[in-house]
């Protein structure tokens, strides 16, 4: 019989420390970090984050995004059903952990989930994570 080498794996929310102030934050978007090599969940800052991570509980309870399995996102704007969404711009403090639809203006945005319901800016939009990668705009 072989060594069981996923034996110290986790399924569903997982209770990390958190790496800044989540109180409120639930239904942003999170990225792991590192704090002195412990690992932490923070909010994205950059457009290059990779925010794999929904807040459940401000005490930095998150969700991993997954598809098979729908998550409720803090939405920036307005959306329909079938929209991609996208973290919204991280650099702006206003917008961290935000999603957004897909904009118009020319960049590099990460495709992050399907909008399964309209939705309007503020709203825990109903989505559907997919693993679409990175959208360039012209």
């Amino acid at each position: 019989m072989g060594m069981d080498t996923q034996s110290d794996t986790r399924v569903g929310d997982l209770p990390l420390v958190a790496g800044e102030d989540l109180t409120g934050m639930e239904g942003l978007l999170a990225k792991l970090a590192a704090s002195g090599g412990t690992p932490v969940v923070v909010l994205p800052d950059a457009a290059t984050d990779v925010a794999a991570f929904v807040v459940i509980e401000g005490a930095a309870t998150v969700r991993p995004l997954e598809s098979g399995r729908n998550v409720r996102l803090r939405l920036s704007g307005d959306c329909v059903p079938g929209d991609l969404l996208v973290a919204a711009d991280p650099t702006d403090p206003l917008l961290r952990g935000l999603v957004s639809v897909v904009s118009a203006v020319a960049g590099t945005y990460r495709g992050l989930a399907i909008a399964e319901q309209a939705g309007e800016t503020g709203q825990l939009v109903l989505a559907r994570p997919m693993a679409v990668g990175n959208i360039e705009v012209v």
